[in-house]
């Protein structure tokens, strides 16, 4: 008999075919729903997840002959992988595999910040020719400070090189990581000479609304805020009063502390409206780690890692 892996997310018909090249029956069930998880996995030897579906002790104790756990991208938060590990469940990311198009957006969203690139071309589809009011700062001679020095974190230094920036990293993790083009610096430098400020975080209990308004407020001058990692690392209330109050000069924000529309109430529903219609904000829903290129790659790393 076959082993069976359950994908519970979306996913590139590579990971699909090598599972199967490699004697595996997939059951591929991308909009599947953490109680449909609960009634499938009692028979499940390898589970595929991305950030819809919470792996707690619930679901790990209804899985008997569960191997392994593989989460395409980064972050293990809706893993239980001190729990599954104790069962003996191999568990492994691929924050590799989308590193390098996380970089590519954040530098991406810096430049449509700083150049007015969004604001403009909305304008001018409202028949608006706008000039001086869309002058661009350049990012050329700007420090840019990274707060989290991992995967994503160091591909978006890589990719900022061509840009002239000064390039400080914050990680309170991490020491000695300094190189030629990038600056390991304490937070206090960070407020005291950042313009623009990235998060590249896992969302733990210590990173939880560390955006917020007094986090914001610590900087010496008004920032650009760019967020590609989790949307509870800021707060979208704080996001908010500080763009009103000037402590914030613009946000790119990739993630949002609510990702699902549709469950929106009215005080979520008029932030949503406020972000959407704010000159200097540019929002995407989630999509930095999600180009064609990293869904062959997350792929790719997390059965080498699984050794599957």
């Amino acid at each position: 008999m076959s082993k069976k892996v359950l994908i519970t997310a979306k996913v590139h018909e590579y990971l699909i075919n090598e599972l199967e090249a490699k004697g595996y029956t997939v059951n591929y069930q991308p909009s599947i729903t953490y109680n449909e998880v609960l009634q499938s996995i009692h028979d499940v030897n390898g589970l595929i997840v991305t950030t819809r579906i919470k792996v707690d002790k619930a679901v790990i104790d209804r899985a008997g002959p569960l191997e392994w756990i593989g989460r395409l991208g980064s972050g293990m938060e809706l893993i239980d992988v001190e729990y599954a590990e104790s069962k003996g469940i191999h568990c492994a990311s691929s924050p590799e595999g989308n590193r390098e198009t996380v970089g590519e957006q954040a530098v991406g969203m810096l430049v449509m910040l700083m150049h007015n690139l969004l604001k403009s071309s909305l304008e001018l589809r409202e028949n608006i020719w706008e000039r001086d009011g869309n002058r661009a700062w350049e990012l050329g001679g700007k420090t840019v400070a990274i707060i989290g020095y991992g995967h994503t974190g160091s591909a978006f230094a890589r990719k900022l090189r061509g840009f002239d920036m000064r390039i400080l990293a914050y990680d309170k993790y991490k020491k000695d990581f300094g190189n030629e083009s990038v600056e390991e610096a304490d937070i206090e430098t960070v407020f005291r000479e950042a313009d623009v400020v990235s998060f590249h975080l896992p969302l733990n209990d210590e990173t939880r609304h560390m955006g917020n308004l007094e986090f914001f407020s610590s900087f010496a001058k008004p920032i650009y805020l760019l967020n590609t990692s989790r949307g509870k690392v800021v707060s979208t209330a704080d996001v908010i009063a500080a763009l009103e109050n000037g402590t914030l000069a613009g946000a790119g924000l990739d993630v949002l502390e609510n990702e699902k529309l549709d469950t929106f109430g009215e005080t979520e529903k008029q932030q949503f409206r406020f972000l959407l219609d704010h000159p200097r904000v540019v929002i995407t829903p989630h999509i930095a780690g999600y180009s064609h290129e990293a869904s062959i790659k997350m792929a790719k790393v997390v059965l080498e890692k699984l050794n599957v």
